[in-house]
């Protein structure tokens, strides 16, 4: 499983530019039996597992990630030494000038290079770059992705480390899930949607309920992050059942139902360990399917350095995740797959538990209230 993190967080990527994660998924998926995989007009993915045969269709469970991390995108030569490139991306301008990057050719050919020069031509986004100039220490070309040169995935103590795990990480838990699970029969259609550049504003994923080929409206959707680690939401602390993002609140009723799923893999496996937070390190694609009217819940995992800004020294830096944190999301996922048709849309678990509680104790309502009564009468009759 380990080694699925460290194979798809190594993989060159970029908004717009995710062509050899595409040909990673194709692969994946041509070499486990129970998988389909299709797209739409936009490039999203869509690898479906379909439900063993019951009387009762149930509505299909939908694991969501992105499939680029904030890079470059090469434009031209401007000469044999001089590159210039979009950059795609929310990275602060004052990080991206004079760092070191990598543009990795479709046939394997890897070309190192400095940013010389960082711009912006966007009036609201002033501090992000839209267009550098990079020193090459080659040819490369147009359209090839380019990434902060900060290594392959490694692993070092308990720690994991990439030049990329926003969200190469998500979607890595999504395929050990598939992994886990394509052989098993399950009660409910599991599927994982795939986008892209996500890190340009969510194109892939509006494209998608836009021109719905891919999602139904009765879908559930849990949106897969790595985002930014938070005070209050530790590395090491666990999966994060992620309750609301930046901008938005996300469905009550399928984020208690992925609680209640965590806690119940909590008494099953003691290690198992799990958080529920608000994160607003940024805006998620659960936002997006929320405000089209879809059913959608987040999960994600503390993460070190966003978007490779390693904020102490003021550098670029890999970006990390604790491993265990990655491994319990794997394991919540299976575990939520497992159980989906138990999930009730009206809330009625949550609406059982409160009623237990009121049955109980109702009646010192009425006893408070003949207290209050006869208290009330004594008075007038003195």
């Amino acid at each position: 499983m380990n080694a699925l993190l460290r194979d798809v967080c190594s993989i060159p990527t970029a908004p717009f530019a995710e062509g050899q994660v595409v040909e990673y998924v194709r692969r994946f998926v041509a070499t486990r039996q129970g998988l389909s995989l299709t797209s739409d007009s936009a490039g999203n993915l869509l690898i479906e597992m379909k439900a063993r045969k019951t009387k009762r269709r149930s509505p299909r469970w939908v694991f969501a990630a992105h499939m680029d991390h904030p890079g470059f995108v090469a434009r031209r030569m401007i000469d044999a030494k001089t590159l210039e490139a979009d950059f795609r991306g929310w990275v602060q301008i004052d990080y991206v000038r004079g760092t070191k990057v990598r543009f990795f050719e479709p046939d394997g050919r890897e070309v190192a290079g400095t940013v010389i020069e960082a711009t912006s031509a966007n009036y609201d986004r002033l501090t992000v770059p839209d267009r550098v100039k990079v020193r090459i220490s080659g040819p490369v070309s147009a359209g090839c992705p380019g990434m902060f040169d900060q290594g392959a995935g490694r692993f070092k103590g308990k720690n994991f480390y990439s030049r990329g795990i926003d969200d190469q990480g998500g979607l890595a838990a999504a395929l050990a899930m598939l992994d886990i699970l394509h052989r098993t029969p399950l009660k409910t259609p599991v599927a994982v949607l795939l986008t892209r550049a996500e890190e340009e504003g969510f194109i892939g994923a509006v494209a998608a309920v836009l021109r719905p080929k891919l999602l139904r409206k009765s879908d559930r959707i849990i949106a897969i992050e790595c985002s930014a680690e938070q005070p209050y939401a530790r590395q090491g602390d666990g999966v994060i059942i992620r309750v609301g993002d930046k901008t938005s609140i996300f469905n009550s009723a399928l984020t208690y139902f992925l609680t209640q799923q965590a806690e119940a893999l909590a008494k099953k496996q003691r290690s198992f360990k799990f958080q529920r937070a608000l994160m607003p390190g940024g805006t998620c694609e659960a936002t997006i399917y929320d405000a089209y009217g879809y059913t959608a819940a987040a999960v994600c995992i503390p993460l070190g350095n966003y978007h490779n800004m390693d904020r102490a020294k003021k550098k670029i830096g890999p970006e990390y995740i604790a491993v265990r944190d990655w491994q319990f999301m794997v394991r919540l996922f299976v575990y939520v797959a497992m159980t989906a048709e138990q999930y009730s849309a009206d809330n009625s678990e949550l609406k059982k538990r409160i009623e237990r509680r009121f049955k109980r104790l109702e009646r010192f309502l009425a006893e408070n209230m003949a207290s209050k009564l006869a208290a009330k009468r004594g008075h007038a009759g003195s």
